[in-house]
């Protein structure tokens, strides 16, 4: 048995605990929504648990203040105080993932906090914003006093939409020593902000202390290629806590060498699964693509992200398409990896998957 638990940045008029237990053999997709009566969710081999009424209230009406105090709080959680106690003792792998919107998330991984792909100041345009300029839907006012402590900022690409200027500026003028790791196709814009930075080519890997005295093991993978044919890739990664048991997948446009993904095993895949185009040309791949690369990695849960669900305006921003939707990707999903699970984010929300403990 496989638990997942969500918690919330909710606002203080939110009430309530619950869980969400699921076994990894079962082939039900889920998504739990915090202003949904949660008697609206019963799916097979989910036992959903409450104690009190969900507020109706939505979790960012207080917008940043919810999101900067209320970070941590727990408002869906084990059913019982013995559970919580067995799980805690048991020191399960345990990794809490916050969707921030576009390619931004925050994750805790074993006492680390490591910041991907900021984009939390401004909005992301490019350099260009007559030709795109996109602002988020949900975390509209944001500001980089709302984060927690970071332990490490990851970057995944070296465009803007990953590499963010607008916000690496201010939050390296705050924190010019925080550990970065990033593609080499990054170091010209990163080298003037930050003292720490590692640059990892595809293959290699870093280590981190984390908090709680564990080590998490960062490795890079090949992304898209940007340019021509010969230009170096961007980067994925492969987040592996040594102590745990839990590996995560990460490449945000679903880009990747299959040949050397096919020696991977990733327990959480974060991917997007809804495709967008330009004429002639992908600009994030998904659905067949994101079925490919979970059971590449034989993924145990699905993480899909939205990362073109913003608020755009520009001539290219007027010619890109969507192809596919969230359903058809489930649909597909149960037929070609009926052992995994679908697990949407709420943006702001954190998510936490932990691995099963040896007794179960």
């Amino acid at each position: 048995m496989v638990s997942l638990h969500l918690q919330s940045f909710f606002s203080p008029s939110f009430h309530g605990t619950c869980c969400l237990k699921f076994s990894p053999s079962d082939n039900s997709s889920c998504f739990f929504s915090p202003h949904i009566s949660p008697s609206r969710h019963r799916y097979n081999a989910l036992k959903l648990c409450t104690r009190r009424s969900l507020s109706a209230h939505s979790p960012f009406d207080d917008g940043v203040r919810s999101f900067s105090y209320r970070l941590g709080r727990v408002v869906s959680a084990v059913a019982s105080e013995e559970n919580a106690t067995a799980s805690t003792s048991s020191g399960l792998d345990v990794f809490k993932l916050t969707y921030l919107e576009a390619n931004t998330w925050l994750w805790e991984v074993r006492g680390l906090t490591i910041l991907v792909d900021p984009i939390l100041v401004g909005n992301l345009d490019f350099g260009i914003p007559w030709l795109y300029d996109a602002s988020k839907k949900v975390l509209k006012n944001f500001q980089l006093s709302g984060l927690p402590e970071v332990d490490c900022l990851l970057i995944t690409q070296s465009l803007d939409d990953h590499c963010h200027l607008k916000t690496l500026k201010p939050l390296s003028a705050e924190f010019p020593n925080l550990k970065v790791i990033s593609t080499p196709n990054a170091k010209a814009m990163l080298d003037p902000l930050f003292n720490s930075v590692s640059y990892l080519e595809p293959g290699q890997f870093t280590e981190i202390e984390g908090r709680e005295g564990s080590t998490v093991r960062i490795r890079a993978t090949p992304g898209p290629v940007l340019g021509p044919p010969w230009q170096r890739p961007e980067n994925g990664y492969l987040v592996t806590s040594l102590e745990g048991q839990l590996t995560l997948y990460y490449e945000p446009h679903c880009a990747y060498e299959e040949e050397f993904l096919m020696k991977e095993q990733a327990d959480i895949v974060i991917t997007p699964v809804i495709k967008q185009l330009l004429p002639n040309f992908t600009l994030v791949f998904g659905q067949e693509d994101a079925i490919k690369l979970a059971k590449l990695l034989h993924a145990k849960f699905v993480v899909p992200m939205k990362n073109g669900d913003l608020d755009s305006k520009g001539l290219l921003a007027s010619i890109i398409q969507t192809q596919g939707t969230m359903e058809s990707f489930k649909e597909m999903i149960s037929k070609e990896l009926p052992g995994a699970q679908v697990v949407e984010p709420v943006v702001g929300v954190p998510l936490e998957i932990a691995a099963p403990s040896t007794s179960q």
